[in-house]
């Protein structure tokens, strides 16, 4: 099976912070590169407090959701660019990312996923999560002309 590294830079520098790390990807079609490099480019963007070319890759009706215990203010569904850019401003307001590990990441046509790990700190309290795993999502890359639609993003 052919696999090659990308070194990908981590989500969240609009969110707090991000460390770049290698992942891997199986070889793939046309479509699932061009998708699999979107959604990197996006991590990147977030990684490094680009939100020009965030904005650039996301699609208006892009959905973000992340799932999990719902009294934490990070966990919802934010619908639409706008929001997502309001949510992650907050997010970043109130919470710091101590910890980004990208450990693997696929893409099969237009959906691509990456798993990590992360951990995170409350700026108010100080308190820090134990690290997590989570997985985004991205699909439907193809009819949103190349931009990222829905990200999905689950802990656990």
């Amino acid at each position: 099976m052919n696999r090659r590294s990308v070194l990908t830079a981590s989500a969240s520098a609009a969110i707090a912070l991000a460390v770049a790390n290698k992942v891997s990807a199986q070889a793939m079609d046309e479509t699932g590169q061009a998708s699999f490099d979107t959604v990197m480019a996006f991590m990147d963007a977030i990684g490094g407090g680009d939100m020009e070319s965030m904005a650039a890759l996301m699609a208006e009706d892009m959905v973000w959701q992340n799932e999990g215990d719902p009294s934490l203010p990070w966990i919802g569904l934010w619908d639409g660019k706008e929001i997502i850019f309001g949510y992650l401003g907050e997010f970043s307001q109130n919470v710091q990312v101590t910890l980004w590990e990208n450990i693997d990441a696929f893409a099969s046509k237009d959906t691509v996923a990456v798993f990590g790990r992360k951990k995170l700190l409350t700026t108010k309290s100080g308190a820090e999560t134990s690290k997590f795993t989570f997985a985004w999502r991205a699909k439907d890359l193809t009819r949103a002309g190349g931009r990222m639609l829905p990200v999905r993003t689950s802990s656990g």
